[in-house]
């Protein structure tokens, strides 16, 4: 029976011998430039059997469907989130520097444990994958084995576990050192046989925010960067390098990384290699921006939080050149470092790429379809497509006329079950 719209909607789980068919006003399917309007999607619990603003056909239908089970013409459709940067192991929302290091002593067992308590928080905010950006203590792996097994309600995740730097340079909580390994190939083959499903590298330094640039030279040359790219796609892995600064981020590019994550002071020129070489770009505007909110709480002098606001304003005319030159954009909010909670400071992130005058419907690409055609995950999710996966979002509050919608109350389909996020959530330990 047909259901109306009405103030206490309940959105249908699918069962096993039964679809779920819907009619929404608004729907976004992750890659498109323009909404479709009054569109048809039929789904079941495993996927996603039908997208079109007509009616479905009949033999994707129960003999008792003869029109959409509920008609929401005030709904926005749109995938479920990916958040494509982020470290589950850390505590983002913990700004006490010292009790950040008192974290990373704790065993690898605590970290997990914490970890799967953030990570069960994330679908009900409309967070169904994550791609960690890497731990040395096997927290990312292991999480990825949850997801698998079916034990807990977690998001799809998939981690490089340590990622790799150089031996006394930046990283050395994230990461193993090259030099512990007798070639590139050695060094991704071991990462692989801890379970990495993609290769995690770390290129360059950090800025350096008295200077308000970087200052150090990049940690890893054209060469090595290369080798382990090469290596890692003789296994089929994707890579992805954190670099900062022009010069290592020109050579990251110069050894084809898969994505450059971060990326600040990055050129017009280098946006323009990307577009052609189809190097994604995860700019991570979050770390600095919670900075300069709590730079009182931080003790940040006034040159440094001066330096931080002409950053963030320099990567804001960035995103726009790079959305200008199709340079491929991918969403990421580094959840874990100073300031970022999990979940919480990806829906942040996505409001800050607003503000930097980025169209919405491209920022919701960039958090959803994007992520999904280039980060190349083992299950389809990220679009409202056939044969995709039913995880999406519904909700009153169209993120079209502001990004910040996606932070109201909304409903979640994952794998055909219905999660309502007005429930508040509890924020701690994100």
């Amino acid at each position: 029976m047909n259901q109306k719209i009405n103030n206490n909607i309940k959105i249908p789980s699918t069962t096993d011998d039964k679809n779920v068919w819907l009619e929404v006003g608004t729907l976004l399917d992750g890659t498109s430039s323009k909404p479709l309007q009054n569109a048809h999607i039929v789904y079941n619990s495993n996927s996603i059997l039908y997208v079109g603003t007509t009616p479905p056909s009949s033999n994707i239908l129960h003999s008792e469907q003869t029109q959409p089970g509920l008609e929401l013409p005030d709904f926005t459709l749109l995938p479920g989130l990916i958040e494509a940067h982020a470290h589950l192991f850390l505590e983002g929302g913990e700004l006490n520097p010292e009790k950040r290091k008192t974290h990373l002593q704790k065993s690898n067992v605590e970290l997990f444990n914490e970890a799967v308590n953030r990570a069960e928080k994330l679908i009900p905010l409309g967070i169904i994958a994550v791609r960690d950006a890497g731990d040395k203590n096997g927290v990312g792996l292991s999480l990825n084995k949850l997801y698998r097994n079916k034990k807990s309600l977690i998001p799809f995740i998939e981690s490089p576990g340590a990622a790799i730097n150089k031996k006394n340079h930046y990283g050395k909580f994230i990461s193993t050192p090259l030099e512990n390994y007798n070639s590139a190939e050695e060094c991704v083959k071991s990462r692989i046989h801890e379970g990495a499903e993609r290769i995690k590298l770390i290129a360059t330094g950090i800025i350096n925010l008295e200077e308000g640039c970087v200052t150090k030279e990049p940690q890893m040359t054209v060469t090595e960067i290369k080798n382990l790219v090469n290596a890692a796609k003789t296994f089929g892995l994707q890579t992805f390098a954190h670099a900062s600064g022009s010069d290592g981020i020109e050579n990251v590019i110069e050894a084809n990384v898969g994505s450059v994550e971060h990326g600040f002071f990055i050129t017009n020129d280098q946006l323009a290699k990307m577009r052609d070489q189809q190097i994604a770009w995860v700019p991570t505007f979050t770390p600095i921006q919670k900075q300069i909110q709590y730079a009182h709480q931080l003790g940040l002098n006034e040159k440094v939080t001066s330096n931080l606001k002409k950053i963030l304003e320099q990567h804001a005319n960035s995103l726009v050149k790079a959305y200008e030159t199709g340079t491929p954009i991918i969403a990421g909010s580094d959840a874990g470092s100073l300031g970022v909670e999990h979940g919480l400071g990806f829906l942040n992130e996505l409001e800050v790429m607003e503000n930097a005058r980025l169209p919405s419907i491209s920022v919701i690409n960039s958090a959803t379809g994007n992520s999904s055609y280039h980060l190349r995950f083992k299950e389809k999710f990220g679009q409202i497509k056939a044969g995709y996966k039913s995880r999406f979002i519904l909700t009153k509050h169209s993120p079209l006329e502001s990004i910040s919608n996606l932070s109201r109350e909304k409903y979640i389909v994952f794998d055909g079950i219905v999660y309502d996020s007005n429930k508040e959530i509890n924020s701690t330990g994100l």
